[in-house]
């Protein structure tokens, strides 16, 4: 395996995965936030240079790096030869066996192979399938207005209590500090109403998918999440990231939403595969 550390290596990458939307969306997504800056501290993994076959984005291996934090331990994968993707994972140092950890991929040969590894490293699997959404053209999502004396805003880090109680998999404190980190490092959009506090809000995650979209309950059915939806969408295709979201099959309120919006279902799942050691 190798770790491609230079700027021109990555450059290229981020080139040749974008020619290959939309199956790399999660790498390209993460390699895009490494080359713009690298915030989270990522890096990839490909198993030769320049004719890979199985590319991986993780963490980058540091003293501070908590092994049970699955918040933080965030990886994405793509191959082009599957036997060389399963040989990436189990014959390699690509991956810390020992952390708990996220792998995100849209190809069903990811959950192949992390049942696989499973199996092989005696560590518990939960994989669960998402709707992939990808929208190509985000300028052309329609467009809504605010009521008066409401504004368009970043979040802030005083907002992040009320966006880790509202989430569905926050609550806890290392949820918290994934919250608050995306909100530092990553475009976010909400809106506030005319006392500055957040009513309809979400985010991006180090892959470049849209995260926690949200609107307060006594604020609904207004059309405030199109509006930030739209609005972090022109965002992150200005910065040249992809556009796109993840729905829960049974969630056919978010996936009408979505295809309302433009966006287009990929045709095969995002498995979100959680390895666990404990």
């Amino acid at each position: 395996m190798l770790i491609l550390s230079c700027a021109s290596k990555l450059q290229l990458l981020e080139t040749l995965l974008k020619r290959n939307l939309p199956q790399t969306v999660a790498v390209y997504g993460a390699v895009v936030n490494i080359n713009r800056g690298n915030p989270v501290r990522h890096e990839v993994i490909v198993d030769s240079w320049p004719d890979f076959k199985a590319v991986l984005t993780r963490p980058r291996t540091t003293a501070d790096t908590d092994n049970t934090d699955l918040y933080k331990n965030i990886y994405a994968a793509f191959y082009w030869d599957l036997d060389v993707y399963r040989r990436l994972l189990l014959d390699t140092d690509a991956v810390n066996w020992k952390q708990t950890f996220r792998l995100y991929g849209n190809q069903n040969g990811i959950y192949e192979v992390s049942k696989d590894a499973a199996a092989a490293k005696k560590i518990h699997l939960t994989a669960t399938p998402y709707f992939t959404y990808l929208n190509p053209n985000p300028d052309k999502m329609p467009q809504r207005q605010i009521d008066p004396g409401f504004t368009i805003s970043a979040l802030k880090s005083s907002h992040v209590d009320i966006l880790n109680e509202t989430w569905p998999h926050g609550g806890n404190e290392q949820s918290r500090r994934f919250l608050d980190n995306m909100v530092k490092c990553f475009p976010n959009i909400c809106i506030l109403d005319s006392n500055g506090h957040p009513i309809s809000w979400a985010l991006t995650d180090p892959l470049g998918a849209q995260l926690h979209g949200y609107t307060l309950p006594s604020h609904r059915r207004r059309g405030y999440i199109a509006i930030v939806i739209r609005a972090l969408s022109m965002q992150s295709y200005a910065a040249g990231c992809p556009v796109y979201g993840h729905a829960a099959l049974n969630n056919v309120q978010m996936q009408n939403f979505l295809e309302s919006m433009g966006y287009q279902r990929l045709s095969e799942f995002c498995h979100i595969c959680i390895h666990s050691s404990a």
